[in-house]
């Protein structure tokens, strides 16, 4: 670099993957034989794959609607609808309670399954797609642990998911596998290589631990693992394995991959609070909801001109007093509120680090307390500057604690991703911290609805050899060592 670019830089920059959109009738075959860019010379169409992501959170309930080029292997974002979990609606006499998200929402079948319905066809509708010709597959996914006895519960907000997707008119064939090549549309039976490879439980080349479920939120690391790998498509980024993932929805996700071949184990997994950590904080401005208001609700663009990063900082590292990061211990049950099981985690190989604030969450209304003091004396802009230090800080003492522990692969690049750790300065904040540890950090929206896709494909064998999503960083295609693996069994 030159004299003058050395004055210029400022260190790496934060990579971004953000979501790009595409028309519902672009994707469509048209007279003119319209192809994207990068999707070779052939004459004929390009051929998309259209999944719907249903996700129940503790702050949001969502369905994305994706479109992935088989052949460029770029997913694209069709629509995102987002309501709030807070607005389910109470139980009904008769009806069972059969858990409850991080802020205490009680939940019912038929509460979930009315709310999903609603977000389903309210984001079909706004993207013009029909059930029934233009939409592939459901993908149902949860981030709400909080209230459960046991990791194998979540298993019935997944029925409720399946309920309400149901309702929405999404037959069941559409929610699981097929079988044969024969089970697909004409159209998507030249892409699948059902005839070559199986599902084997692999996704983007990655085995989930082995033996019992060791976290609650276990498919949502999964899920947010695979989306920044499909993300990074639209990067220089190779963000394949080895890697680690993070997600900061209201409860932490993520994992840690190792780079061995031609699966990759996950050696490693997240849980605990994440967002709602901001959340308690953002509280204590009494501008939001006491039951389900988040710092979603007060963001916009700019929120944090003006404000004071000192004062924000002695801020953080008071909030920071309460949180706990650390390997989970094997006696706890929970940690951060959420449902784990460290016996069969460590048993499996596995490592698991917890975030919580005080011993699963009883110390939040200190962090309200403290919200409230930095909103009095400081105002919103410095509050908001607080929770983007509180995020940078919580990503680093993940990190800190994964390398204590000897889980971190070297060469990994790390991907973040969720509403608490990409918004505001965070990024720069965070790869002040990450820049030690790993070559390139990724930033990635919708990373979980990316990861549906992904795990849609996975399970349909729609693999895109030429440009392989799965595989170790700077490697090939793994559908040749996959074949062997699969032979020999």
């Amino acid at each position: 670099m030159s004299r003058f670019g050395k004055l210029l830089s400022r260190g790496p920059k934060p990579i971004f993957a953000k979501s790009h959109y595409i028309y519902t009738e672009d994707i469509k075959s048209t007279p003119f034989m319209k192809k994207t860019v990068g999707s070779g010379l052939s004459m004929a169409a390009d051929t998309y794959y259209v999944v719907a992501s249903v996700e129940l959170g503790n702050t949001t309930t969502k369905c994305i609607l994706t479109a992935t080029n088989l052949t460029t292997c770029r997913t694209y974002l069709l629509d995102k609808t987002v309501n709030m979990t807070r607005d389910i609606r109470a139980p009904k006499k008769g009806e069972k309670v059969f858990g409850e998200t991080v802020w205490e929402v009680e939940l019912t079948k038929e509460s979930v399954a009315e709310m999903v319905k609603q977000t389903i066809l309210e984001s079909l509708k706004k993207a013009h797609v029909d059930i029934e010709k233009d939409l592939d597959f459901v993908v149902r996914s949860t981030g709400v642990t909080a209230g459960f006895a046991a990791p194998e519960e979540v298993g019935d907000l997944i029925i409720a998911l399946a309920k309400g997707c149901l309702e929405a008119g999404i037959p069941p064939r559409k929610m699981s596998p097929a079988m044969s090549k024969e089970n697909f549309p004409p159209r998507l039976q030249g892409f699948t290589l059902l005839d070559k490879v199986m599902f084997d439980g692999a996704v983007v080349s990655v085995l989930p631990p082995t033996g019992r479920v060791v976290v609650a939120n276990e498919m949502e690391g999964e899920l947010v693992t695979a989306g920044i790998k499909v993300a990074s498509m639209w990067t220089k980024a190779d963000f394949r394995n080895p890697c680690v993932s993070l997600d900061f929805g209201t409860t932490l996700a993520g994992r840690i991959t190792n780079n061995d071949k031609p699966y990759a184990r996950t050696i490693g997994n997240f849980c605990g609070l994440a967002g709602a950590i901001s959340d308690s904080i953002i509280r204590g401005t009494e501008m939001v909801d006491k039951r389900g208001g988040a710092a979603l609700d007060l963001y916009k663009k700019g929120i944090i001109k003006g404000a004071d990063w000192k004062v924000a900082k002695k801020y953080s590292d008071q909030a920071h007093e309460h949180v706990d990061i650390r390997k989970v211990p094997e006696d706890r049950e929970r940690f951060g509120t959420v449902p784990v099981d460290p016996k069969a985690a460590y048993d499996a190989g596995t490592t698991l680090i917890g975030c919580d604030v005080g011993k699963n969450g009883d110390e939040i209304p200190e962090l309200v307390k403290l919200g409230h003091e930095i909103y009095e004396n400081e105002g919103i802009h410095t509050l908001f500057a607080t929770l983007d230090h509180v995020s940078a800080t919580i990503v680093k003492r993940l990190i800190e604690e994964a390398y204590n522990e000897g889980v971190v692969v070297e060469g990994s690049m790390l991907g973040i991703t969720g509403r608490a750790g990409i918004t505001g300065k965070k990024p720069e904040l965070i790869l002040e911290y990450s820049g030690k540890y790993f070559k390139e950090t990724l930033f990635v929206s919708d990373a979980l609805a990316m990861g549906a896709a992904m795990m849609a494909r996975c399970m349909n064998s729609l693999g895109t050899p030429k440009n392989p999503v799965g595989g170790c960083q700077g490697g090939p295609c793994i559908l040749g060592p996959r074949r062997k693996l699969q032979n020999k069994a």
